[in-house]
């Protein structure tokens, strides 16, 4: 079941899912993860080529173009779902937090 493997995603799933809103390739991504983050989080090609391929097969991203090795890729309606779960458990977690350590009043 794909659903329990992505049920929570890892800040680097996370942020490589956002860059796809518009289409990109590999090279793109991991300086767009860079420069949202301040260089918090950094993606290698390794990392960020397995996870591209794990996504195409769940159907969360779809190719759209090939140029020699440069492949590019968006976001599908499936990727922006699973994509959209992660931000509203990430957004609980925060309210938790925020009630529970008395933050944010």
């Amino acid at each position: 079941m794909a659903r329990l493997k992505y049920k929570t995603l890892t800040e680097q799933m996370f942020y490589i899912l956002m860059c796809m809103k518009k289409e990109c390739c590999g090279i793109d991504i991991m300086d767009m993860v860079s420069d949202m983050t301040g260089g918090k989080v950094k993606i290698g090609p390794g990392t960020l080529y397995t996870l591209l391929g794990d996504f195409v097969k769940q159907g969360f991203i779809r190719e759209t173009a090939v140029e020699g090795r440069k492949r590019s890729y968006i976001l599908t309606d499936s990727g922006r779902e699973i994509l959209a779960e992660e931000y509203m458990r990430l957004k609980v977690q925060v309210s938790d937090y925020e009630s529970y350590m008395g933050e944010g009043e």
